[in-house]
């Protein structure tokens, strides 16, 4: 019976084959948009995690400062030191590395040609903790670190700035009032999420950045990475505990220093893009719902058109629900056959956006799914009440139909 209706469905819409498609139109376009609105929260979700990750694996970052004054801390707070990058060396297990940090912004120079970056000064764990991959060259040696010995390690960016195509290596560039090696180059990152370019840097050791450059022992920052990501919140919380005890912070008092990792503001930032994900998709699934009300609209008028049809087959002995079967199959089969095509249509318009943009390709099996179920239930909702007209309707009265 369901094969003989379905058969008769097709049969219906090949006769009618323009108001088919315009009746499935909105069915089509509800279940692409949401489709490819998924797939582009997803990538943008992605991306968003992959970028973080180029920052370093389980990286922890300690700022003087307490949270709530900014990503910068709190300029008024007391500094590290660097027997607080041996403390938390020593006391505290399952770290990759340690790496003291202080940053300034100054002029680069080599010949005729001038930049200005960033200066960094840290210590071999530096290139550990934020996952640095050399392209050429080498990391400072014992005797560079301990002596603070002018040489430094660039980025692309500096490479390209500054040098061109030519070979940075052995080198020397000027920084403020003083000359410094190259020792190596790192291969390229890219951009940051946040826009910053992550290649224009160059490092320098830590003693020879406090003596030169900032003039104190001063450490702005202390960037630590976890052995694995399990460990992130036990070490979080024995760093946190040691410097409060290293900076005499009295039980009750507040910290004048942050512990953060990464994996904060990966689900920051994941959390807004899934909740803007689901609202766009909520928005594309509002066509669903119109294009439903399309269907019920045109079997409705198809109703009206096959009245006596519908008349014949009562008085010949069909039975009511073989009637609302053949009516409710039909605006299945046209549900459905939308569903299809806005699956199709939905899958390349994400992966279009996507090579656009150029997000990584997520391809989401469940939405798809879900979609189509989606469509193929609104054809079941909004096709039974035509079909349940049709079905009751008195075969007396739809023979006199004209």
């Amino acid at each position: 019976m369901i094969w003989n209706a379905f058969i008769l469905a097709l049969r219906e819409i090949r006769r009618s084959v323009m108001r088919s498609v315009l009746t499935t139109l909105g069915i089509v376009i509800g279940v692409a948009s949401v489709i490819a609105m998924v797939m582009l929260g997803d990538a943008t979700t992605a991306y968003v995690t992959n970028s973080i990750s180029k920052l370093g694996s389980n990286m922890i970052i300690i700022r003087p400062g307490q949270d709530r004054h900014g990503p910068g801390g709190d300029t008024t707070a007391k500094r590290f030191t660097q027997d607080d990058i041996t403390a938390i060396s020593r006391e505290i297990g399952g770290l990759k590395g340690v790496a003291p940090v202080s940053s300034k912004g100054m002029q680069a120079v080599y010949g005729n040609q001038n930049y200005s970056t960033s200066i960094d000064g840290s210590n071999n764990d530096y290139f550990t903790v934020k996952d640095w991959i050399f392209e050429s060259g080498r990391n400072f040696t014992a005797a560079e670190l301990q002596g603070g010995k002018a040489v430094c390690i660039i980025g692309e960016t500096i490479h390209k700035e500054l040098f061109g195509d030519q070979n940075p290596l052995d080198a020397s560039i000027r920084l403020g009032n003083f000359s410094c090696q190259v020792v190596g180059l790192l291969h390229p990152k890219g951009a940051s999420m946040f826009g910053m370019d992550q290649d224009d840097l160059i490092v320098v050791p830590i003693r020879m950045f406090q003596r030169r450059i900032s003039g104190n022992q001063d450490v702005s920052t202390i960037l630590l990475s976890s052995k694995n990501a399990s460990g992130i919140e036990t070490i979080k919380n024995s760093v946190t505990s040691l410097m409060r005890e290293r900076r005499h912070i009295r039980m009750g008092d507040e910290d004048d220093f942050n512990v953060r990792d990464l994996r904060e503001v990966v689900q920051t930032l994941s959390s807004t893009t899934k909740m803007l994900t689901l609202l766009l998709g909520a928005v594309a699934a509002i066509s669903l719902l119109v294009g439903g009300i399309g269907i019920m609209n045109i079997m409705l008028v198809s109703v009206t058109e096959r009245t006596r049809e519908i008349g014949i087959r009562l008085a010949i002995g069909a039975l009511e629900r073989e009637v609302l079967l053949q009516f409710l199959v039909e605006a299945v089969v046209l549900s459905s056959l939308g569903g299809i095509i806005g699956m199709v249509l939905g899958i390349s318009v994400g992966v279009g956006i996507n090579l656009f943009f150029d997000l990584p390709f997520v391809f989401n099996t469940s939405i798809v799914v879900i979609a189509f179920l989606f469509s193929t239930i609104v054809g079941i909702v909004f096709g039974y009440f035509p079909a349940r007209k049709a079905a009751r309707l008195n075969p007396i009265d739809a023979l006199r139909h004209e």
